[in-house]
């Protein structure tokens, strides 16, 4: 455990000292988030910040390399440089997003030749996590490995549009997964307890603690395309090296939920963005329109409607974050009884902070164009990967 957290500090502390030093190349290089009329943002803001992210998760995994307890996961496999060249690749892409503004195939091109540089290099689905049922064939696990990537790593572009939110969030769901990747390992092995899950968990958790300084109200930069791509793609690398490698029904006293939650977990880290992406888009098919139309009504525009400060708002999206991702875990820790009792008021409270009830009675109502600081990006551009940056 002590590796991992130094690691972890290690990523968080690259991040934290080269944040500085982009945002000032940003601002030389033009990667700039203009401000344009009602948007949320009232000053050009540098973007840029996943290339400070990528630093320190290069500069953990290198150290990680010349580890003794470590030495397994890279001894015989180049799964740990996949997975960083994996994240250089879109960080790049990314990062050239932010200074052009690439059209969508090109980006979404780069993202499956991301996810396929890992699957070739054995970061892949391999079995499902039910009873270590078998994929049906060698095709079939590419692909899943490819969707994987692709979709969490729009899932996080998608959330990224509030100070602090997607950083955050990664943040706090990368804690429960790696906690459920490190006594998974325990369990598996009695004497070696080296994952890549928890391994690429830590340090993308210390990559977004060394970035949430810089990044929280107000945001002295974005982490952009960049950022959000970044993290998308290490929390599928570590999903992946979970189901496709480790056994999880070996997880003594909780048998058959140990079984789902190589599924459930990464789903329950990812709630925000995948709800965000899905809501999108049957919101915009149902309207006619394509799903990676432009919109004014992801989550989070939702919260700011309601009248939630943009604080608040990122502060709402981290409860629900908690609350699904403890309420996954603790299945493995406590007793029935007291995971219900966690659901049942962790929900409530939850539910309680998003409405607000007593606040909106005694606050005027705001017109929703009042309410809704700017639009998410501009009209002209129809993206799959959206600029969350342009939706501040």
């Amino acid at each position: 455990m002590r590796i991992y957290l130094f690691l972890l500090l290690v990523s968080a502390a690259v991040t934290y000292l080269i944040t500085p030093a982009i945002r000032l190349f940003a601002r030389r290089y033009g990667a700039m988030t203009a401000v344009r009329e009602r948007d949320v943002h009232d000053a050009a803001t540098p973007r840029l910040g996943g290339v400070a992210m990528l630093a320190g998760v290069a500069a953990a995994l290198l150290i990680a390399a010349s580890v003794p307890f470590l030495h397994p996961l890279y001894l015989g496999s180049s799964q740990p440089w996949a997975i960083l060249g994996a994240a250089a690749l879109v960080c790049l892409l990314g990062a050239a997003d932010d200074k052009w503004d690439l059209d969508w195939w090109t980006k979404l091109a780069g993202q499956a030749l991301a996810a396929l540089l890992m699957a070739w290099q054995g970061v892949q689905l391999v079995s499902l996590p039910i009873n270590g049922v078998t994929l049906l064939s060698t095709h079939t696990a590419l692909i899943l490995t490819v969707l994987v990537v692709v979709v969490s790593m729009n899932a996080v572009n998608f959330v990224d549009g509030l100070d602090g939110l997607a950083a955050g969030v990664m943040a706090i769901g990368g804690g429960a997964f790696f906690a459920y990747a490190y006594m998974l390992t325990r369990s598996a092995s009695a004497s070696d307890y080296s994952s890549l899950a928890a391994l690429i968990t830590a340090v993308m958790i210390g990559a977004c603690l060394g970035f949430l300084p810089h990044n929280l109200t107000r945001a002295r930069i974005f982490m952009g395309d960049s950022g959000s791509m970044l993290l998308g793609l290490l929390l599928a690398a570590s999903t992946i090296a979970v189901t496709g490698q480790v056994d999880p029904a070996r997880l003594s006293g909780a048998d058959v939920l140990g079984q789902f939650l190589p599924i459930l977990l990464p789903i329950g880290v990812m709630v925000i963005p995948f709800l965000d992406f899905a809501l999108a888009v049957v919101r915009r098919i149902g309207a006619g329109k394509s799903p990676f139309h432009a919109d004014k009504a992801h989550l989070h525009h939702r919260l700011l409607r309601l009248g939630h400060s943009k604080r608040t708002a990122v502060l709402i999206m981290y409860v629900w974050t908690v609350v699904v991702c403890v309420g996954l875990l603790l299945p493995l820790l406590a007793e029935p009884p007291t995971v219900v009792v966690f659901w049942a008021v962790g929900l409530l409270f939850a539910l309680l902070i998003t409405l607000d009830p007593l606040s909106r009675l005694r606050r005027h109502p705001v017109p929703p164009e009042a309410a809704l600081p700017g639009p998410e990006t501009d009209p002209t551009r129809n993206d799959p990967v959206e600029d969350a940056d342009a939706r501040r």
